[in-house]
């Protein structure tokens, strides 16, 4: 393993300060600012010429704290809740939080770039959707065994609901029924994660899930 390679697996040190339910209240924080005082919304959520021409920088970070009303948060504070608790207490509170920003601000990036090249430039990108897919793929990486009940009924094995999605997204994508929904957000989510697996930790999550496990 070369020197590179070692300094960018060097690990952590593994603590416990629950970053997963910090994340959770300033996601709920920044809601209830952008809720009561609207114009905030301009500010943190990303949109591409504000980046680009205005300078706002910290867009393509700030957006994932951002949601646009009361389901979106809901169901995305459950998805961090749910399986950020898990993968934090398995990694360490300062993995999870590097993991967690890292694949949030590579769906931002990425989302950007999307839109500027296509010509997207009123676009305005809000929630922590794609870091919370990128969770979704490191829980099922770490538990590939454990089961998922879609709509508290049916069981689903955590790898093949991660395949599930990464499929709906693309069709959702390409078939032109994209609606107010992110869904290269949703894919760059899964894509950061699985890079980040891949350089950081050493492990091939499609190997995981196919049963050929390092």
């Amino acid at each position: 393993m070369s020197a590179t390679t070692s300094l960018i697996r060097k690990p952590f040190v593994y603590k416990q300060y629950n970053v997963t339910f910090a994340l959770i209240i300033a996601n709920f924080l920044m809601f209830f600012l952008t809720t009561t005082i609207p114009e905030t919304l301009r500010v943190f959520a990303m949109n591409p010429l504000y980046v680009v021409e205005g300078r706002n920088y910290w867009q393509p970070l700030s957006y994932m704290f951002i949601h646009g009303g009361i389901s979106h948060i809901l169901f995305n504070m459950l998805g961090l809740f749910f399986f950020g608790t898990q993968v934090e207490h398995r990694v360490g509170s300062t993995e999870f939080l590097v993991f967690y920003l890292f694949v949030g601000l590579g769906a931002g990036l990425f989302s950007l770039g999307f839109y500027w090249f296509t010509g997207q430039y009123f676009v305005f990108l809000v929630g922590a959707s794609g870091a919370v897919f990128g969770t979704l793929l490191a829980f099922a990486t770490f538990f590939p065994n454990a089961n998922i009940y879609l709509f508290g009924i049916v069981p689903i094995p955590a790898p093949l609901l991660v395949v599930g999605y990464t499929v709906i997204e693309l069709f959702s994508q390409f078939s032109g029924g994209r609606g107010n929904v992110a869904h290269f957000a949703h894919l760059a989510g899964f894509a950061f994660a699985y890079l980040y697996f891949v350089v950081r930790l050493g492990v091939n999550p499609i190997q995981v899930f196919f049963g050929s496990r390092r």
